[in-house]
């Protein structure tokens, strides 16, 4: 039945509140996952919530110290960019350090991001080529650009490009073609309805 969820087998809500309703009893129970939806409906505005970026950074703040490495993640954007909160980089810096140590790829790119942003390539280099590594595109691309201009040696250049390509190779299944393929055919579904 396509209208149960993947995950409890109830159906699926059939509002935004009872949604909510839903995402409060499991933050009850200390849920990193729940606390980090809902800050994403708050920061965005939607499934009924106001758009309020102060207290999507307080729920992804929780998320986080809960175990959501993508929540600190968001802290760092959230501090890096004053959503919410007074833009910060030393607080970008941290929560992208929390988040990059906990495995989120997107924090160890834009760590790479700001310490070059503060002239410290090095640093920056090291950060790229590890993100690189766990398959993050945009990263290989900085490090390739890092190689053509003389900052990454080709032996650097070289593990890295290997690392990704493992990486992707390891990320490919016979399942998640499928997948793919099935919500190509309905997003074209879709758009031609």
């Amino acid at each position: 039945m396509s209208g149960l969820c993947a995950f409890c087998r109830t159906l699926r809500p059939s509002s935004d509140e009872e949604y909510i309703e839903r995402l409060a009893k499991l933050m009850d129970n200390g849920n990193a996952a729940a606390f980090y939806q809902l800050a994403g409906h708050y920061a965005s505005g939607s499934s009924g919530m106001p758009q309020n970026r102060a207290k999507a950074n307080e729920l992804w703040l929780k998320a986080g110290e809960l175990g959501c490495a993508e929540a600190y993640s968001r802290l760092g954007y959230s501090f890096s960019n004053g959503m919410g909160v007074e833009a910060d980089k030393k607080k970008a810096k941290h929560y992208y350090e929390i988040a990059a140590m906990k495995g989120d790829v997107m924090a160890r790119y834009n760590l790479g991001a700001l310490e070059g942003q503060t002239g410290n390539h090095h640093r920056a280099t090291k950060h790229f080529i590890i993100a690189a590594k766990a398959g993050h595109t945009e990263s290989l691309d900085v490090v390739k650009k890092g190689f053509t201009k003389g900052f990454v040696t080709k032996d650097e250049y070289a593990s890295t490009l290997r690392a990704y390509h493992e990486s992707q190779t390891e990320m490919k299944s016979e399942a998640r073609d499928k997948a793919a393929d099935f919500l190509a055919r309905r997003a074209d579904r879709r758009g031609s309805a």
